[in-house]
């Protein structure tokens, strides 16, 4: 039973209010957070307080649930590692919830028809917190208690928005009717004068029978465009995951018959073990001269430990799959002298490791994904500067109104975006949803910088509560931060699709833009490396925020409750700022 403070007022209480760590319906028995909401009038310190804290599970021995409030949950495993079970009890206190009112800026509510009624608080200083979802009802009977104590006004750009206002004693007399707390609208504000987006739809993934279909009696696959068209509009089916993404990441060839595969990977099996005996066999001495390899060594080391722990396949002590996630990391030094490892890297090795299972099999999906994404993590960073000036053009043609309410926030060279870019949204998905991601971005149709779309997109839902709450560098950056693991990866993929479609029929396309995506015959193209390595015509690389260049600050949140336990920043380095040894981009916990 939760408890509170003597001192404390208890002016409401609701149980069977749940986090769910999964944005979509998951049978996972982790899933969902049960826990109950207050609001408390306190005396230390002062004042009235939202709060959300974890509920202890009354479990059924003989079931697989048990009863939580009025609601029904799933109990905690049975796990007779008591580490494992504590880790996980820390874990979900970590999502606790406590705020003064006085620092609630908005608050936004599900969707019509989503399910569970769902709210999400957001503070003045850009906290976004987990939404709390009402598995027996309740939402709008806390909107009322706090229409008692603030002014809450519904936005005109977003129904599902509400801004809580400066206090004001004649507003609070309003009726409550007026919020229209639980009708649909159909207001949204033009800013733009493109043609309008289409509806899109996702399609369903590549099964098992499509994809032999596909091939001849020797293996070859020769419908590659329509496989490719299949992914792009609706992902691949789990099970044939380990075999659809070795294509996707250029460990087969597309016209690869069986028995070449069978060849190929007996040669992938010997490379690979010869690069890993190179390392293998360096003994102490030769490793106290060798500055490049020990630094490497050390930081490979220092991000394995911390990389998805809280995901099943690598968590526990002494897991073998992290000792395998770290051979593979040392491994491609061995493969890429040049670039050699920088952190970041083992974010996106991870998911493909859990799909393979396999250490030779994950090593070259993971350097073909490397291949397209490796100048995200070059020491000029130039990459990185290209994909935030495309992003600039993106949004200054498709919403100029966010676009300069972004630069006169000291944000228009998109430098919040930087985790998203760099590690291509790991972060900011669960895994069974960046998996999707990733594999409709590796088909690299309709083009290459389609990442940059999907930020677009994101941007595009977040639009009215960047702006409404009048968040400034620091807040936007610390609710981009904050959003992770709560972005719905269907509608984005859908929002990408559609923005893309509504450029293309575009009349007097900026040439930028054109090339950007891929829409003229002319436009440069690279067969081996992602587009965002050239900077089209008319592009600049962005300049640093003055508050970075002169603090050589963080550009990272501090999310309270969104970010994973095992979580890092990204680090981005200011101009004026030495690099280290080890990259340009830097963890810390």
């Amino acid at each position: 039973m939760t408890t509170m403070a003597s001192s404390d007022k208890v002016l409401y209480e609701k149980d069977s209010v749940f986090i769910h760590t999964h944005v979509l319906e998951s049978k996972d028995k982790d899933a969902y957070i049960p826990g109950r909401i207050f609001f408390v009038e306190k005396e230390k310190p002062p004042g009235l307080f939202i709060e959300w804290k974890v509920e202890e599970v009354s479990s059924l021995d003989d079931h697989d649930w048990a009863v939580v409030g009025n609601a029904v949950a799933y109990k905690a495993e049975r796990d007779t590692d008591s580490v494992t079970i504590n880790s996980r009890i820390e874990t979900r206190k970590k999502y606790n919830i406590s705020f003064d009112l006085v620092d609630l800026k908005s608050i936004k509510t599900s969707a019509i028809h989503h399910g569970w009624s769902y709210l999400i608080f957001i503070l003045k200083d850009g906290t976004t917190y987990p939404a709390l979802h009402f598995h027996s009802g309740g939402t709008k009977e806390f909107f009322t208690l706090l229409n008692n104590h603030v002014h809450i006004k519904r936005s005109t750009n977003d129904n599902r928005l509400y801004i809580v206002e400066e206090h004001d004693p004649d507003m609070l007399s309003k009726s409550f009717d007026e919020l229209h707390l639980f009708s649909d609208s159909s207001e949204h504000l033009v800013s733009t004068k493109l043609p309008p987006r289409p509806t899109v739809n996702r399609g369903e993934p590549l099964q098992a029978h499509q994809w032999a279909g596909m091939m001849d009696k020797d293996g070859r696959v020769i419908k590659i465009e329509e496989v490719k068209d299949v992914i792009f509009h609706g992902g691949v089916e789990p099970s044939i995951r380990v075999e659809v993404w070795k294509f996707l990441l250029n460990y087969y060839k597309w016209d690869s018959t069986h028995k070449s595969r069978a060849e190929e990977r007996k040669k992938k099996v010997d490379d690979y073990f010869k690069m890993k005996l190179q390392w293998k066999t360096i003994s102490e001495e030769q490793e106290k001269r060798f500055t490049l390899l020990r630094d490497s060594k050390a930081l490979i080391e220092k991000d394995v430990s911390r990389t998805d722990r809280t995901h099943k396949f690598f968590e526990g002590d002494g897991n073998h799959n992290l000792q395998v996630l770290n051979d593979i990391l040392r491994t491609y030094c061995m493969y890429n002298f040049d670039l050699s490892y920088v952190q970041g890297m083992s974010d996106l090795l991870s998911p493909i490791l859990v799909i393979m299972e396999n250490e030779v099999d994950a090593f070259w999906c993971f350097a073909g994904f490397m291949d397209k994404v490796s100048s995200n993590f070059e020491m000029d960073q130039q990459g990185m500067k290209t994909q935030l000036a495309q992003m600039h053009t993106l949004m200054h043609f498709v919403d100029p109104e966010l676009c300069s309410y972004l630069e006169s926030h000291d944000s228009g060279n998109f430098y919040f975006c930087f985790r998203w870019l760099l590690i291509v949204f790991k972060r900011e998905f669960s895994f069974p949803d960046i998996q999707r991601l990733w594999e409709v971005l590796w088909t690299e149709k309709p083009c290459r910088n389609y990442h940059l779309l999907i930020c677009l997109a994101i941007l595009d839902s977040e639009r009215a509560t960047l702006m409404e709450n009048r968040f400034g560098f620091t807040e936007i950056l610390k609710h981009i931060n904050d959003m992770c693991f709560t972005i719905n990866v269907d509608q984005m993929l859908n929002k990408a699709e559609s923005i893309y479609l509504q450029l293309k029929k575009t009349k007097k396309l900026p040439l930028p833009i054109k090339e950007m995506l891929e829409m003229d015959a002319s436009s440069p193209s690279s067969s081996n490396s992602s587009s965002s390595c050239t900077t089209p015509s008319g592009l600049t690389a962005p300049a640093l925020p003055s508050n970075l260049k002169e603090n050589c600050a963080h550009a990272s949140g501090s999310g309270m409750g969104r970010m994973s336990p095992d979580d890092s920043s990204i680090e981005i380095l200011p101009e004026n700022c030495e690099p280290s040894t080890s990259g340009l981009h830097n963890y810390y916990l």
